[in-house]
């Protein structure tokens, strides 16, 4: 938005009321001015959807593509957060000035959609939300007249093709780079490389469409690299002339700051499975916090501004009655941190997000906001374990940390400004076991369920790994089983729905569904307390992933620099996992169908692979899917103690009159809708030769 200039000139009579009005006008300006940090909104295209298809009562839609412009006071207090926001380049108006790439999908008439705005923070670059509610030509959330919004956010994004998105790009975030007075800023930056295969050369990022920091001058002489196979493992250096680092180029299309792609080469190879953590000096750290306030402001815009300048606006006012924020894995800890630190009030102290979803967050915050940010990182029990991604606070409620001696929660903030949101957290098995998962609704120890905020509800998905699928087992490459192929999307569109009901209408959403110390389905995660009946041929993970205070040095807490690297341990918080049942499917769950009448055993876990190094370590988010026997016979044979389907099931009739019941079970409760019955009774028709004689 152009800033307004007023020349007032007062010619013959004093007239009273045309100065009070011109008075009132030019405050309004200046007050509009103020809050206006978009500074500007430009879409370069406009294309149909669906190839213009009509929606019942919302007619057709379109995709506005193009780029936002942001302005940001770094004096103002609903900054302050924003780490290194001081060192950023000022224009005139002692103002940083920033762009993302942007993406809206509305009605071509905007006052006929249904007054929700959805915000996908998108993954990586990655636009996830139409792929998870939409479900192909299906169109969820078109049929239903959501407005659907994207725009960058990460700025360690390459300008490449999103592979899932064939023409598409990634979408990014120019940001801006901090900078001393006396040149630019260098500090250590800490990098794990771990190949899944024999490689000469990998990304330090472990991707190839994320970017690292560049090397200082200084830096690429006194790197230094170790290797372990196991975090635990003692670090073995190897020698400096037994590797190098590339650094490829790679300019951004809106002319801004784009990180290099930075390669680690080992003509020797780079062993598959092993940490290889390398340590050197950058320079030139992204202000990557600012991503938090670009989705900040950019949806306040677009909620609050009635401007011209908003798209989303008719008949004089933006049709944005109320917003909700949907992040998968890495974005929903994107939500939980924003909202933590403080981003749920934008500039004016007005409530941005009204309901959000963390899905498949687990407990974790994440890298965003630090000096040499690294937003792709996550912790996990293998790999990336020692980044700060799972820190306290875990649970929303205040708790008090009993290593740190801390007492916080996530949304102490946002209680203290008056803008909490409606939040239903979700996650599946694999967040019990990868990403600290228990710790949102315990203790920090695990020996007390948590207090629940009225605002928040809790959704434990049973039998289903981070990653959705497609109801059809297949071979997983890297792990020891087949991969978990449960589709657990069918819920999150019923739950999308109460939501917005919650918030539109204060209707009371399900019930929150996770397991709990008190009734015995949250338990220890070592195979005899957790009722993990052995297999034959499956090994059960010794290991899970276990959230650490770690010390990065005394700046870390206050300033965001770490200067302690690799940081130092100063002891572990305690995750659990939910209890088995004879069938080794998981207690205390939200069971969908597919689970509540198994063919199967789904689990959060699966193990890696000999070939992939580390086999007794945790896969990386994955899960397994190990089939039930056939006949009693057959198990015997095999010496498998779970029931068999012939035991368990007359035939396939039953099985599929038990599902069906399941499923139906669910819409009652509210988890599941009715329109989503029928996709489910075809997977389970799919099934039918299981039965077979």
């Amino acid at each position: 938005m152009k800033p307004l200039c007023f020349r007032p000139a007062f010619r013959g009579a004093f007239d009273v009321r045309a100065v009070c009005l011109l008075c009132a006008s030019i405050v309004a300006a200046a007050s509009n001015c103020a809050d206006a940090k978009v500074a500007r909104i430009e879409i370069l295209e406009r294309k149909p959807y669906a190839e213009g298809r009509e929606f019942d009562g919302v007619g057709a839609y379109q995709r506005l593509l193009g780029r936002v412009h942001f302005t940001v006071d770094p004096a103002h207090a609903a900054n302050r957060r924003v780490v290194d926001l001081n060192l950023a380049p000022t224009n005139k108006q002692a103002v940083v000035e920033f762009s993302a790439d942007l993406e809206i999908l509305a009605p071509v008439d905007p006052a006929r959609c249904n007054g929700a705005l959805l915000y996908d923070v998108n993954n990586r670059g990655r636009r996830m939300m139409l792929r998870m509610f939409n479900d192909g030509a299906d169109e969820f959330l078109m049929r239903r007249g959501y407005v659907v919004v994207w725009c960058g956010w990460l700025a360690e994004v390459l300008p490449l093709e999103d592979e899932n998105l064939p023409g598409e790009m990634l979408m990014r975030m120019d940001a801006p780079v901090a900078r001393a007075q006396s040149g630019p800023l260098t500090g250590l930056v800490r990098a794990e490389v771990v190949a899944d295969q024999p490689a000469t050369r990998w990304s330090l990022s472990n991707r190839t469409t994320i970017g690292s920091y560049r090397p200082a001058q200084q830096g690429l002489a006194k790197a230094t690299l170790t290797r372990r196979l196991r975090e635990s493992d003692p670090r073995v250096a190897i020698p400096r002339d037994q590797w190098r680092l590339e650094v490829t180029e790679l300019p951004s299309p809106s002319g801004g700051h784009c990180p290099p792609l930075v390669e680690l080469v080992m003509p020797s190879g780079i062993r598959a499975g092993y940490i290889h953590e390398l340590i050197y000096e950058a320079q030139d750290p992204i202000v990557q916090g600012l991503g938090l306030t670009a989705i900040r402001d950019l949806v306040s815009f677009l909620k609050y501004d009635h401007s011209d300048e908003n798209p989303l606006r008719a008949a004089g006012k933006s049709v944005i009655e109320r917003a909700h924020g949907f992040g998968i894995s890495q974005s929903g800890r994107c939500l939980r941190v924003l909202t933590y630190e403080g981003f749920n009030a934008d500039e004016q102290g007005r409530q941005v997000f009204d309901g959000i979803i963390p899905h498949v967050s687990g407990g974790g915050l994440g890298f965003f906001n630090h000096r040499f940010a690294q937003p792709t990182r996550y912790a996990s029990q293998h790999v990336d374990h020692l980044f700060p991604c799972d820190q306290f606070p875990f649970a929303y409620d205040r708790q008090r940390d009993p290593l740190s001696k801390r007492e916080d929660g996530l949304l102490v903030e946002a209680r203290k400004a008056g803008v909490v949101p409606k939040i239903m957290h979700i996650q599946n098995s694999a967040e019990y076991w990868h990403r600290d998962g228990s710790l949102v609704h315990t203790d920090p120890l695990g020996r007390r369920d948590a207090a629940i905020p009225e605002q928040v509800r809790i959704y434990a998905v049973g039998g289903a790994q981070h990653g959705w699928g497609d109801d059809a087992p297949r071979p997983l490459a890297g792990g020891q089983q087949p991969e978990n192929p449960t589709d657990y999307r069918p819920l999150l569109r019923a739950l999308l729905v109460a939501l917005d009901a919650w918030v539109r209408d204060d209707a009371e959403p399900p019930p929150s569904r996770y397991p709990r110390l008190d009734d015995g389905t949250l338990v220890e995660f070592e195979r005899d307390s957790s009722a993990w009946r052995p297999l034959p041929g499956v090994l059960y993970p010794q290991v899970m992933q276990r959230a650490e205070l770690l010390d990065f040095g005394p700046q870390f807490a206050k300033a965001g620099r770490i200067t302690e690297h690799p940081p130092r341990p100063l002891g572990a918080y305690h995750p659990l996992v939910a209890a088995h049942d004879a069938t080794n499917n998981e207690r205390g769950m939200l069971q969908l169908p597919t689970i509540a009448v198994p063919v199967a055993t789904y689990t959060g876990w699966n193990l890696r692979r000999r070939e992939w190094g580390a086999e007794t370590e945790l896969l990386s988010l994955k899960g397994s899917y190990i089939p039930l026997a056939r006949t009693r016979q057959e198990r015997r044979q095999a010496g498998d103690p779970r029931p068999s389907l012939a035991e368990l099931y007359d035939d396939f009739d039953d099985y599929r009159s038990q599902y069906e019941t399941a499923a139906h079970r669910l819409v009652r409760q509210r988890y599941l809708l009715e329109e989503d019955v029928p996709r489910l009774l075809e997977r389970a028709d799919s099934r039918r030769a299981l039965f077979a004689e």
